[in-house]
């Protein structure tokens, strides 16, 4: 859930870290701090609160040096506070870390007893009192790390640095994401590659069981059984400019507004017009031999699975289940080598989806992912990864990261459904072609952003919401209901509008504003039918409907229109009104839109 960045160079530690940590905030944001060697020593600095209170303390309290960690902080184990803050120091050695260390607990009560004295509630400080004590006992720090990290359960990315050896950061990784960034005399650390853009694109990614040396001049990478590995380094083509706000008042409403380029980006060179055909170069699986398909995700992913159960199932006949990642891998699912996992997860880090990927292997199944995070974790567990080239996306609440999603699955659909003959040449054909005009479509709903901010004004003050899909227009009514709750911390609520009736309508009064998904497709009728019941109990009805839809417009107390497209691309069209209302609403709010409270953008463990 945490950030980790560390620099070692012949610049200012300082600022190079402060700028990495101001790029990893959307990983946390309860405390920060870093540790700067200094003349030989460590200096701490550590804030409660926002980044900009660590950048206030350290114009108080400056630091000087040419080696240096830092972090931010989401909190797992331990209130927010200045003492639960990292880096943690002990002796001469200062560490930190994200994850969580699950058995820190008994490794606890054994340094205690051995006469260490805790300052913090965190399960981190438990690292920084191993490794000094086997310094203390005559290691060199390579070797403390190595032999600490051995006493360790769970899940890991740390940076060392000490006193003693004040011209090397060690890091290792377990189930986190780390990645090294080489630069020329000097070198860098971080848990993702935009804290590290504005000083180099040549990047490192750990392995689990993987440690890296750093000096200034070199990188080491070896197993934590003292194994050296030989790593390819990689260019990474975002520039930094894309992790900026480029003039936006939020990253959420770039990444909003980013959505026609990053859709366009995820499906070009991929699709044959005129075959109808898709190209996934490195799936290999047959699909003959596909019994059942397994989506496991978490959150706004799980939606884009739901969506995705839909379109597999029609355009594949391929009997489809969709897990929450946390519940999985202990329901003791009928995974079996004839069963293809389709795991979605925007950073590929999800400690969950990971959890159960690597649990669908260990029964045989075949693994795709679907990711926008090359090298990430997901991708290396993965047979196959269709990376959605969403770009990086900085703002907590998902935007053109679920809308990329939902692109790559309806990819991945056609293609399985080519190969099974379920989608002719005929319908892949125009499938693509509704493919390839979305982006323009999606521009044209961008454009009515002011009338959309318009409704936003008049709904921004209830303290409630209902929101009403059908089919395949379901999903997005869960998710348009999570946007809500995420950047306006408003109660929302997605519904089938088939199972209003079943309960919901008893909340529905002239308090209960209901946004209801209403496009001409299937299920059309049947939607109106549900307007008209939450119409005769005073409900307030925003509807997100066709363009020159008077029928269902009548019906409706506030209208934002959509263009028509295929039933199985409409879900995207109509995510684009939801998250631009969701935004707009926590805007008046006043909320923190780009970082919700209690929220972190990588859920990186369980």
């Amino acid at each position: 859930m945490c950030g980790i960045v560390g620099y070692i160079g012949n610049k200012d530690a300082c600022e190079i870290l402060l700028d990495g940590l101001k790029r990893l905030e959307y990983r946390g944001y309860d405390s920060s701090g870093m540790a700067v060697i200094d003349g030989g020593k460590i200096a701490v600095r550590r804030s409660t609160g926002k980044l900009v209170e660590l950048r206030t303390r350290l114009i108080k309290e400056p630091v000087t040096g040419n080696i240096g960690i830092g972090h931010t902080r989401w909190a797992t184990h331990g209130r927010p506070s200045e003492e639960n803050a990292h880096p943690h120091v002990e002796g001469g050695v200062a560490v930190v870390h994200n994850g969580i260390i699950e058995n820190y607990l008994s490794l606890k009560e054994t340094l205690k007893k051995e006469g260490v004295s805790f300052k913090s509630e965190t399960d981190t400080e438990v690292i920084c009192h191993l490794i000094d004590r086997h310094i203390r006992q005559g290691m060199d720090l390579e070797t403390a790390v190595k032999t600490s990290l051995k006493y360790i359960i769970g899940s890991y990315a740390i940076a060392v640095v000490s006193e003693k050896e004040p011209e090397k950061i060690i890091v290792a990784k377990m189930e986190c994401p780390l990645v090294v960034g080489l630069g020329e005399a000097e070198n860098f650390v971080a848990s993702d590659v935009p804290a590290i853009l504005n000083n180099t694109r040549t990047v490192i990614f750990l392995e689990d069981g993987e440690m890296a040396i750093l000096s200034k001049d070199a990188v080491e990478v070896k197993t934590l059984e003292g194994t050296i590995v030989k790593k390819l380094p990689r260019e990474v083509d975002w520039s930094p400019a894309m992790a900026e706000k480029d003039g936006y008042r939020h990253f959420m409403l770039k990444e909003i507004f980013e959505q026609p380029r990053a859709v366009t980006d995820t499906f070009r060179g991929r699709v044959l017009e005129e075959a109808g055909d898709v190209i996934i170069e490195d799936f290999k699986v047959n699909e003959e031999d596909i019994e059942r398909i397994y989506i496991v995700a978490c959150g706004t992913s799980w939606h884009a699975g739901l969506v995705s159960k839909f379109l597999l199932e029609e355009l594949c006949g391929i009997p489809t289940e969709v897990d929450i990642g946390s519940e999985f891998r202990y329901r003791s699912p009928l995974v079996n080598k004839r069963s293809l996992v389709i795991a979605i997860s925007q950073s590929g880090e999800t400690a969950d989806t990971l959890a159960g990927v690597k649990e669908a292997r260990r029964r045989g199944a075949s693994v795709v992912s679907i990711c926008n995070v090359v090298g990430s974790s997901l991708a290396r567990e993965s047979d196959c990864t269709i990376y959605t080239h969403a770009g990086p996306e900085i703002g907590v609440a998902s935007t053109k990261a679920f809308t990329t999603q939902l692109t790559a699955l309806f990819l991945l659909a056609v293609l399985i459904g080519k190969r099974t003959g379920k989608v002719s040449s005929e319908v892949g054909c125009e499938l693509i072609q509704e493919l390839v005009k979305l982006p323009k479509k999606i521009e044209g709903i961008l454009a009515n952003e002011p009338a959309i901010d318009a409704i936003a004004r008049r709904y921004f003050h209830f303290r409630d919401f209902l929101y009403l899909g059908r089919g395949i227009n379901y999903p997005i009514a869960l998710e348009g209901a999570l946007k809500l709750k995420e950047i306006s911390y408003i109660h929302a609520e997605g519904y089938p509008a088939g199972e209003m009736k079943h309960g919901p309508i008893a909340l529905i009064d002239e308090d209960m504003p209901i946004v209801v998904l209403a496009p001409k497709d299937m299920n059309y009728p049947k939607i109106l039918a549900n307007m008209e019941e939450a119409k005769a109990r005073g409900g307030r009805i925003i509807a997100v409907l066709n363009e020159g839809d008077v029928d269902a417009s009548k019906k409706a107390d506030d209208v934002i229109t959509i263009p028509y497209a295929s039933h199985h691309l409409i879900p995207i069209l109509l995510t684009i009104p939801l998250q631009l209302l969701a935004y707009h609403i926590a805007v008046l709010k006043g909320t923190d839109v780009d970082q919700p409270r209690n929220l972190a953008k990588s859920v990186t463990v369980e």
